[in-house]
């Protein structure tokens, strides 16, 4: 591995046995070769540290952190980075894989366009068995160089979230919170990347992502999203659709831009709260009932 690679791909794991080995091969038949593998293992109590042992011990490129215990995915995705040094980041979840040529393809985007600060390929979602379920567009080919455009588009149309795991210049990387302890944080740091450039998205499908009973998409509720960021927060309130509003309006006031820009951003957001607004305006009422229900539970074990 040379002292400074081009290319830092950071591996946030816990419990990722099963599809561990083939998504380390999958990185490390890249045909472009310049980069790091940096693993921060969540106190996994499977053979994850095992596995990663054993081909840290055939690869120099790869580096195993590991933490005393799980302190959350948010504190281990930022980890990871914290711990790079490539001018280009890319995370990698465990259970994904990535076509060979996978790097080949993004990290020339970034060195002939300045104005790209993240590049993606198209996505197929895999099962378990690496059979192909559907062909995924995320629909964020945003190069525009109007910046409200690619705010307002990637506010519109961000779902799935497949191009957080593109290619990012980490420098533009660094100026944002990076991964929150909150339920669609991945959604606001995509946003928030559109401030600072446009993004780019290969045509070809060179991203596998694996939909499976045990991954951390799977099971959607908030409460079992919220301890898959940060198992510290136990409070049974969430508005996650106002949590995601607030977020937004953050990601805004932190915007280095002029007022009269920040004017067009709030109104793409705004346009967004009417999609939502069943959701927005029921979510009180759930915590009010949660409070309540609480409350008497409390009362009646007194």
């Amino acid at each position: 591995m040379t002292e400074n690679p081009r290319v830092s791909i950071g591996m946030p794991l816990y419990n990722a046995e099963m599809f561990l080995e083939q998504t380390l091969d999958s990185l490390l038949a890249q045909t472009f070769n310049d980069f790091e593998i940096i693993i921060s293992d969540n106190a996994s109590t499977d053979q994850t540290k095992t596995i990663c042992q054993s081909f840290m011990a055939k690869d120099s490129r790869i580096r195993y952190f590991r933490n005393e215990k799980n302190l959350g995915a948010a504190f281990n995705y930022n980890r990871t980075f914290e711990l790079s040094s490539g001018k280009y980041f890319k995370w990698a979840a465990g259970d994904d894989v990535c076509a060979p040529d996978y790097l080949e393809k993004c990290v020339p985007v970034l060195e002939e366009h300045p104005e790209v600060v993240l590049c993606y390929p198209r996505t197929t979602i895999i099962d378990e068995y690496g059979r192909t379920i559907k062909q995924y567009h995320d629909g964020l080919d945003l190069r525009s160089p109007n910046m409200s455009d690619r705010f307002r588009w990637a506010v519109q149309r961000t779902l799935e979230c497949n191009a957080v795991f593109g290619l990012i210049r980490s420098d533009i990387l660094r100026k944002t919170p990076k991964i929150g302890n909150y339920n669609s944080t991945d959604r606001v740091l995509l946003v928030e990347l559109t401030l600072y450039g446009q993004f780019y998205e290969i045509p070809e499908r060179l991203f596998l992502r694996r939909d499976h009973a045990k991954a951390s998409s799977s099971n959607t509720s908030a409460e079992s999203q919220q301890e898959f960021y940060d198992p510290k927060i136990k409070e049974n309130i969430r508005m996650v659709h106002w949590n995601l509003f607030i977020q937004h309006l953050a990601v805004i006031h932190r915007a280095q831009v002029k007022f009269s820009i920040k004017v067009l951003l709030l109104r793409s957001v705004l346009r967004g709260l009417i999609t939502q607004r069943r959701s927005l305006f029921k979510e009180p009422f759930d915590a009010l009932r949660q409070v309540a229900r609480k409350l008497i539970n409390n009362a009646y074990r007194a």
